[in-house]
């Protein structure tokens, strides 16, 4: 199920493009993560490319004498494939394959093959696999001239022609069960998101950056012993473990798949199953990197998947994280965006202070109400002393009346008791 070949480590040249609407910083950090991405995925890197361009050109998105020049540094430095910062099309890798005599992949392709590598419970791998069929069916093309689909008229069809329609229908087939498979699957999450909520019990999701320490934090916060690697995407498969907060309430912590900057449309919608915990949280605990050259534009990576992900309404505290390797970096960050605590989730810096913070958010949307209960209604009244914080309880005459405190879906849930 990869895309990159690890029987023996793979000699990589990158490119990058500088067009109108970007700058040639922002190109080198794109390349510089996706040097990290590559060394993940289990090769190395010899060179790289940047060139400046209008617009990309249609067949081989770099132009043929950038494609011709792209092939004479491959073969100086030796190298088994050319990866281009940006997506190609399917014809564009075709004619670059052709022009450069090698594999050609985008960055899209890195990521999928990092998350092949990763996944270990039955959902991920199923949502990894439907993603590299998606991204793959579209690139499904013959072998030379005898598979050629150009010849479409009746009697002309050959057996390559058919050999691809084959291919092709076994990867829709697959691709159905698959879908299949995580609807199912994705109906049993929303039945435990359902339970949860009738329980009252609030939960906190960890989001982020890749590698920017929220499996370490997950351990700091809850001894969960998670395993923790200093490599990016190490983390795929949810893991959710119980918090005990100062107060002495349980809440329920998740660690998510680490967000990255141009990350596939193809994995956002093979883990929308998944993802869908984040927009249905109580709280996102943003994990940011006080120690990346651009946190800046790690949070704004993240918070663009969260909108993908319709999760943009959920309330965010930030944790600038990795205080100990740069407290200065750290302190400016926290400063410049309002609520933000500073933490370190490998020495246990400034936990304490977070925990309390992350207890006062949650109950930031708490608020007492004043609610008639009538005798016949117990069921209402366990409910109530199950479910919320019940501040005055007086039985007066056929109800009792009682100061409760609720969240928004409680409050909902007894409107119709309200004494008010």
């Amino acid at each position: 199920m990869t895309l990159i070949e690890r029987r023996f480590r793979e000699r990589i040249v990158l490119v990058g493009v500088v067009f109108p609407w970007t700058s040639t910083d922002a190109v080198e950090s794109d390349l510089d993560e996706l040097a990290l991405l590559v060394d993940t995925a289990g090769a190395d890197v010899v060179a790289r490319v940047v060139q400046r361009r209008d617009r990309p050109e249609p067949a081989t998105f770099v132009g043929r004498g950038k494609a011709e020049e792209l092939h004479e540094t491959s073969e100086s430095v030796d190298a088994d494939t050319v990866v281009f910062d940006d997506e190609l099309s399917p014809a564009q890798q075709r004619n670059l394959e052709k022009l450069l005599g090698r594999t050609a992949i985008d960055r899209t392709a890195v990521i999928l093959d990092i998350f092949a590598q990763n996944a270990r419970s039955q959902e991920g791998k199923a949502q990894v696999e439907l993603a590299l069929l998606r991204y793959r069916l579209p690139r499904l093309r013959g072998r030379g001239i005898a598979l050629s689909q150009q010849a479409g008229g009746i009697g002309t069809r050959g057996p390559g022609e058919t050999q691809l329609e084959v291919d092709r229908r076994r990867l829709l087939r697959r691709t159905a069960r698959l879908e299949a498979d995580l609807r199912t699957l994705g109906e049993t999450r929303r039945t435990q998101r359902r339970a949860r909520r009738r329980s009252r019990q609030k939960s906190v999701s960890l989001v982020g950056y890749t590698n920017a320490g929220k499996s370490t934090l997950l351990n700091r916060l809850t001894d969960a012993e998670v395993a923790v690697e200093n490599r990016l995407f190490s983390t795929l498969d949810p893991r959710t473990r119980r918090l005990e907060l100062p107060g002495g309430e349980a809440v329920l912590v998740t660690d998510t798949v680490g967000f990255v900057r141009k990350l596939p449309h193809q994995l956002v919608e093979a883990f929308r199953s998944t993802l869908e915990e984040v927009g249905e949280t109580d709280l996102l605990l943003h994990v940011v990197d006080a120690s990346a050259e651009d946190p800046e534009a790690q949070i704004d990576a993240v918070r663009g998947v969260l909108t993908e992900i319709d999760a943009t309404e959920v309330p965010e505290l930030l944790a600038v994280n990795k205080a100990d390797l740069a407290p200065v970096a750290a302190r400016r960050l926290a400063e410049r965006h309002d609520g933000a605590m500073v933490v370190s989730a490998r020495t246990g810096e400034g936990i304490k202070a977070l925990l309390d913070s992350v207890g006062a958010r949650l109950h930031r949307a708490d608020r007492a109400v004043r609610l008639r209960v009538p005798f016949e209604r117990g069921d209402v009244l366990a409910a109530l002393h199950r479910e919320g914080e019940v501040v005055e309880e007086v039985h007066g005459e056929g109800a009792t009346m009682l100061e409760v405190v609720l969240d928004d879906a409680g409050r909902a849930r007894f409107s119709e008791f309200s004494a008010s």
